[in-house]
């Protein structure tokens, strides 16, 4: 909702502010410019990318559109599940815990934090990382070495989208320049004609230049800054699971383990000690019942 309406005001402004210094939108209106702006950012786009990285620039911009984020529930759940875990590692026997990492779609633990569990990359992170503490001779900073690597890897690839549409929006006034030489190049076909068709062919070449630089600047360009913003925050998640996993791992009860976790969480997202503190209880009592 914040890309359209943002879309809206820059573009109502733009139309707006042209048309009160006397302008006429219908000269703006000029589209083999846009088809040969587009086309060819289009086509660089797909030269530059893989298929992969083309289709997920597709969801990652569907996910900036619909600012498809970790909420507040979101990290309640993790942590809530982080605690369960590290409790059943704490109390339980190994041949009990480890049939939640190896099966963890069976798991009464996972099934409680659906939330968690429709991430299957999260998932499978905390399940890897648990294995590992659960061996027992791993070494906690070995450990957060390893994690921060997968966490970086993770991350890179998340923000291949990012970059793809980031350099697309920095090659776009280029390609308006591409658009208006054109434009010229047929002017210059047209210098027998009068000056008013002429000072037309002329305009309508330089409304390229005007779209390449609008596209990039007032479009392309902060779209791939939300990109960049949405999934930082998903990757966020990796880095509250690290936290919580060392801190136990260095002595540390569950309880305050993902506290350590708590704390990498930023803003009006974090929830209190209170809301953590009752979603462990519930989760607490929840995977009891529910075997």
């Amino acid at each position: 909702m914040g890309i359209l309406v943002g879309l809206v005001i820059a573009i109502g402004c733009m139309l707006g502010g042209f048309v009160a210094m006397g302008g006429h939108l219908i000269v703006i209106w000029q589209p083999w410019e846009f088809v040969i702006i587009f086309g060819m950012a289009a086509g660089t786009f797909v030269i530059a990318n893989p298929l992969k990285t083309v289709m997920d620039s597709g969801k990652a911009t569907m996910e900036a559109f619909t600012n498809k984020g970790p909420k507040r529930q979101d990290f309640l759940s993790l942590l809530g599940l982080l605690h369960a875990l590290m409790r059943e590692l704490k109390t339980k026997p190994r041949n009990e815990v480890e049939m939640h990492f190896d099966d963890p779609a069976s798991s009464e633990i996972f099934k409680n934090y659906p939330e968690v569990t429709r991430d299957p990359d999260l998932v499978l992170f905390i399940c890897d990382y648990c294995r590992l503490i659960l061996i027992g001779n791993a070494r906690s900073h070995e450990i957060e070495a390893l994690m921060e690597e997968e966490i970086g890897t993770h991350k890179k690839y998340k923000l291949k989208p990012y970059a793809a549409i980031n350099t697309v929006a920095e090659a776009l006034p280029a390609l308006g320049i591409v658009a208006a030489v054109l434009g010229i190049v047929k002017a210059m076909g047209a210098l027998d004609q009068s000056p008013q068709i002429l000072g037309g062919l002329i305009g309508a070449a330089l409304v390229g230049t005007f779209i390449g630089v609008f596209a990039s600047y007032g479009m392309l360009a902060p779209l791939a800054v939300k990109i960049k913003g949405v999934r930082e925050k998903q990757c966020s998640v990796y880095t509250i699971v690290k936290q919580s996993l060392i801190a136990y791992m260095n002595g540390a009860l569950p309880q305050v383990a993902i506290e350590h976790g708590r704390k990498g969480i930023a803003g009006a997202d974090r929830p209190t000690i209170d809301e953590v503190e009752s979603a462990t209880v519930s989760g607490a009592r929840a995977v009891p019942a529910a075997a």
